[in-house]
């Protein structure tokens, strides 16, 4: 009974962070207040937190399922071209269309992330505690939620959170040899995010070596080939809907790779930047992470990312925090024993008003330009 009793407080405690930390970073926009910490916020409403990139794209999607019609019948005040949608995946616009008939598509758009983030959190902890990964599950789930730019993330409408969980729940039936559960779920990852399909060449790459070293193959792996069906039923949605199986291919400069640490080049349109120096640091960290995992037992998480830090080194973007997200949890794992020790949760409590600094002065900057609200409703 008390197992079940610190389990359950443990899952109240975690949705309580999740929801709370939220509510903070939406706090300025709820009080409409004009100034806030030294951040002066222009006719401050929370519409700056509804008018977050990419969200109100996501919501586009939601309402009309990629029909051209239905998307120029909407009148956006931005001209976008209808394949232009293909480049936001169908299942989070999918689940907000699900409970947009409770909260309206908007507030869909949060309450989906808001309560995938708080799945997240659980089953990150749960993920940890069966693995026996840390000690300190419970104080390792709060700061894997503390990262600035996820902070950021799952505080407004974005996929990132569901597409985690998808990865982290794949991931997590791989190691128990539940190859269908890994396969579904790794498919829906990639009907999420694209960078899904890095799920199939990990675990192909954990096969390949089972077979080198221990010259075995376990038939069940090939539920594994699920993953790039995924992604084959995304692009026949496109399809059908917008006429156009590579469409997602066409959706306008969205495809990011080109070589390896292209993004310190402040004339590309999505750098535009030379103040790069942080990218440097989530790279340190990756590829640590990646010789940290060289000889986990879990060969899942090694390959893993390896395959997905390879595939960061060769985005040409700003936001690489954002791109590396998954790559987030990995680290955690790795790192627990430092990022659970008593001198670095002093260290987290100095930094988590900067944190919310952060969060807040990002908040005010990352905003499309919405002034009709109408086809968003």
């Amino acid at each position: 009974m008390s197992k079940l009793y610190n389990k359950i407080s443990s899952y109240l405690f975690i949705i309580a962070v999740v929801v709370l930390s939220s509510l903070l970073v939406w706090l300025p926009f709820l009080l409409k207040t004009p100034n806030w910490l030294g951040l002066s916020i222009p006719a401050s409403n929370f519409e700056y937190v509804l008018r977050h990139f990419d969200g109100p794209l996501y919501v586009i999607v939601a309402k009309t399922l990629y029909d051209p019609a239905a998307i120029l019948s909407l009148r956006l005040e931005v001209a976008l071209s209808p394949i232009y949608f293909a480049a936001h995946l169908p299942l989070y616009p999918l689940l907000i269309r699900l409970f947009a008939e409770v909260f309206g598509y908007l507030k869909s758009m949060l309450f989906v992330n808001v309560l995938l983030s708080g799945v997240l959190g659980i089953f990150f902890y749960e993920f940890v505690r069966r693995f026996k990964l840390s000690q300190h599950p419970l104080l390792l789930t709060v700061i894997f939620l503390f990262l600035p730019r996820f902070l950021v993330v799952r505080s407004v409408g974005a996929p990132e959170s569901l597409f985690i969980l998808l990865i982290l729940g794949s991931l997590f039936f791989f190691e128990k040899g539940r190859y269908v559960f890994a396969g579904i779920l790794g498919a829906l990852a990639t009907a999420t995010k694209t960078p899904g399909i890095l799920l199939f060449v990990a675990y192909s790459l954990v096969i390949l070596e089972r077979l080198i070293t221990k010259r075995k193959f376990d038939p069940r792996t090939f539920w594994l080939v699920l993953i790039p069906m995924g992604l084959v039923s995304v692009f026949l949605l496109y399809q059908r809907q917008l006429g156009d199986f590579f469409a997602y291919f066409k959706s306008g400069d969205n495809i990011h790779l080109l070589a390896p640490y292209s993004a310190f080049n402040f004339q590309k349109p999505w750098v535009g930047t030379a103040w790069l120096e942080d990218i440097l640091f989530y790279f340190f960290l990756y590829v640590t992470t990646i010789f940290y995992l060289k000889n986990s037992r879990h060969r899942s998480f090694f390959y893993f990312t390896l395959v997905f830090t390879v595939a960061v080194l060769f985005v040409q973007h700003r936001d690489i925090a954002r791109y590396s997200l998954p790559l987030w949890v990995m680290f955690c794992i790795t790192f627990e024993r430092f990022l659970t020790s008593k001198k670095f949760f002093y260290v987290f409590l100095i930094l988590l008003p900067a944190i919310f600094m952060y969060a807040w002065n990002f908040m005010l900057f990352n905003i499309m330009p919405v002034s009709n609200w109408a086809p968003f409703l």
